[in-house]
């Protein structure tokens, strides 16, 4: 980065008799941070450049020679090899003056265009290909997922309420759990990616321009088209435009979405490798040890991957907060829109690439898993239901359970051992067969209905998210 000069900033110094000083240079520029936007900029650039060139307003020519300075430009940044100053504020312009020096005719680059419209279009390519790049994090995450669940449908573990032992459920039922949340959150980052699909190039300023722009044609030269019909989409007002930061908030949303359920995911992770769960072991490759204890092996991907929830969180709020009194149209707080969207794109990227490594080599403790789910509370449910089959009403049946619950207590005999006296004294309606119900495979063989954790059920979800993922 090339340290500010004092010198007549080059997109508006003609107002103004003196330079910028060194400390507003510093506090003004943006470049440290929207130099990353440079791909897109210059795509807009010479969808811009094409477009003057149709319309009369600069040559073919000029226009030819437009085109090949900003690619050369860009294959310079692609390279490491630009040099990027802070006197020229942010990427539009350093890209614009390096341009200029090489193409005379680049002078003529920013007819009918504003920085305001110029950034907003600029954003909205970003997002577009930052959707992309989050869809095919989560689609890898989730095979993994999936994988993993099928590598253990014969594995089952005590589901939790309250944290504290529900009804049993297979690792796999669990796990696909997981892939839900994340389907979900792959439509999100579509819908963002849809509602960016809209060219706000040329609403100028706040409104518009005198001279004889196409609109539709850079639209389209930048692919901001319906998907179906293929017909340009547009922005419908010029002050709207260029004010206009919803698809920061959703994009935002949506990766804070994702990072709570990263969150939830790797919580449940942790809880299941502690020494007192022993559920499941985590790769070397993805823990730590401690300084001071060896024979400490901490989750830490997943403590981090739930510690970076509350910095997407953090982002989320930011933008919320930097646009909710904005005046219309362009006010330069603005200019603090890109750090939050930027962490987060780059957090939520590392924390799926992270998870779908991880997801690849966890293993569960077969043994752990049956010696908690062996539990005969756990289908204490399934005990009221049987009830329910012999025709006692549900909430006399819940009760009757309760009072079974509490005498094993009282006892300190296993549910399962009691007596079919102090069972029938409870419930009259039991018969010899009551028992029947502390089976596992009884129980899951009773779930095999959609949605539900059954063997079939998982089979069919598993060979379900297969073929989806295999489409996108």
């Amino acid at each position: 980065m090339k340290k500010s000069q004092k010198k007549s900033q080059a997109s508006w110094g003609g107002r103004f008799s003196e330079a910028p000083s060194d400390l507003m240079l510093r506090f003004g520029e943006s470049v440290s941070f929207d130099k990353r936007l440079a791909p897109f900029d210059v795509k807009g650039s010479v969808a811009h450049a094409q477009m003057l060139a149709k319309v009369g307003i600069i040559s073919k020519r000029e226009c030819s020679q437009i085109v090949g300075g900003l690619k050369k430009i860009l294959a310079k940044i692609e390279r490491g090899e630009f040099v990027w100053d802070e006197a020229l504020e942010d990427v539009h312009m350093n890209i614009e003056q390096a341009l200029t020096r090489e193409v005379p005719a680049a002078a003529k680059l920013h007819t009918a265009r504003s920085r305001n419209d110029q950034i907003a279009t600029d954003m909205r390519l970003f997002f577009k290909w930052a959707c992309d790049e989050i869809s095919s994090k989560l689609k890898r995450l989730m095979e993994n997922l999936v994988d993993l669940a099928g590598a253990n449908r014969d594995v089952f573990v005590p589901g939790y309420t309250h944290m504290q032992r529900a009804q049993p459920v297979s690792a796999a039922h669990h796990i696909l759990a997981w892939v839900e949340m994340f389907a979900r959150d792959a439509e999100r980052f579509a819908f963002a990616r849809e509602a960016a699909n809209v060219s706000p190039l040329g609403s100028g300023a706040i409104a518009g321009t005198t001279l004889p722009i196409d609109r539709l044609e850079t639209a389209r030269l930048m692919g901001f088209v319906d998907a179906e019909t293929g017909e340009p989409v547009l922005t419908g007002n010029s002050m709207d435009a260029v004010a206009d930061r919803d698809v920061f908030l959703e994009f935002s949303f949506a990766c804070a979405v994702a990072g709570t359920h990263l969150s939830r995911a790797a919580e449940d992770v942790i809880i299941w490798n502690t020494s007192e769960f022993a559920f499941v072991s985590l790769p070397d490759a993805f823990t730590t040890g401690s300084s001071l204890m060896p024979q400490k092996k901490n989750p830490d991907a997943f403590e981090l991957m739930r510690g970076k929830s509350a910095r997407l969180i953090g982002n989320l709020s930011a933008l919320l907060a930097l646009v909710k009194g904005l005046p219309l149209t362009y006010n330069r707080d603005l200019q603090e829109d890109k750090p939050p969207i930027f962490d987060s794109f780059d957090q939520l990227s590392i924390c799926l690439d992270v998870f779908a490594e991880c997801a690849k080599k966890i293993k569960f403790n077969a043994e752990k898993c049956a010696a908690a789910v062996s539990d005969p509370l756990l289908l204490a449910t399934d005990l009221a239901d049987y009830f329910v089959m012999r025709g006692v009403p549900f909430r006399k049946a819940h009760h009757c359970v309760g009072e079974i619950v509490a005498l094993s207590e009282r006892k300190k005999v296993p549910i399962d051992k009691l007596s079919d006296a102090d069972v029938f004294a409870v419930c009259d309606k039991a018969g010899k067969d009551w028992r029947s119900v502390f089976d596992l495979k009884r129980a899951f063989a009773m779930r095999e209905k959609i949605g539900m954790p059954g063997r079939g059920q998982i089979d069919a979800q598993i060979k379900c998210w297969r073929e989806l993922l295999a489409e996108k």
